[in-house]
């Protein structure tokens, strides 16, 4: 299978004011190609401090990170711009698409930051992610066309389309009612059933069961780590009527 994400003993400590701030305290865990895990805590917990490092938006105190084999630490911000760029797809919970662009310009728009992706590839790129995600009938349309279910598939789409080697998700269903949450989670098992690497932050047991394991975390520890019962997913989605959103 092969480690996409490993961190070792990873720490991370924030001065505010004469006070630090613990906010890891030296965690360590890997995700293998292939893994679907949601990561889990309570406000305060550092899964927020952890997400930002996984993504290479801030860097550990002290501790080892790597991704696909490449160490993080120490590196300048442009090194980590292009990591960032070239290895994660994000989605975030506020789907973060401009709003007077279409769904296909949306979704091609890191392809023009990417420069090892020629320019006559990016539209069929992108309009495969789109298929990918079931939008390929709402290419042209604007977001405000779009339900948020669709809008967030736009997102995903987006964070798709430059082939990384992990997608990062931040509460992305957290702007969702409850049916299109779990019908945008069916989508993520999807895409893990074709083979993407997903790590899912919420802080919605309900969410976390869509995927295989769990990480939680505690005042910057990991209490536990454990592998999800999928029945309970299927039995979430079986009890909800269908949907004209998919």
């Amino acid at each position: 299978m092969g480690k996409i994400l490993e961190i070792s003993n990873l720490r991370r400590v924030f001065q505010v004011g004469s006070e630090e701030v613990h906010a890891l305290k030296g965690i360590s865990f890997s995700i293998e190609n292939g893994e679907f895990v949601s990561i889990m805590g309570a406000s305060g917990s550092g899964k927020s401090t952890l997400l930002n490092i996984l993504g290479c938006l801030d860097q550990p105190t002290s501790g080892e990170y790597y991704i696909d084999g490449i160490s993080v630490s120490q590196r300048s911000k442009d090194e980590l711009s292009t990591i960032r760029n070239r290895k994660i797809g994000f989605v975030f919970q506020s789907y973060n698409l401009l709003s007077r662009t279409s769904a296909l310009d949306n979704v091609e728009l890191p392809l023009l930051y990417n420069d090892s992706i020629p320019a006559k590839d990016r539209r069929e790129l992108s309009i495969h992610a789109l298929e990918q995600v079931g939008l390929q009938d709402r290419m042209y349309h604007m977001p405000n066309q779009l339900s948020g279910g669709q809008q967030q598939r736009v997102a995903i789409a987006r964070a798709l389309v430059g082939n990384p080697v992990i997608l990062l998700a931040d509460e992305a269903t957290g702007n969702l009612d409850t049916r299109t949450s779990y019908e945008i989670m069916s989508l993520f098992q999807k895409l893990n059933g074709e083979g993407k690497t997903i790590a899912f932050v919420t802080h919605e047991p309900d969410i976390a069961v869509f995927t295989n394991r769990t990480i939680s975390l505690r005042d910057g520890h990991i209490i536990k780590d454990e592998k999800v019962n999928t029945k309970s997913a299927k039995a979430a989605l079986d009890a909800l009527p269908v949907s004209d959103d998919y």
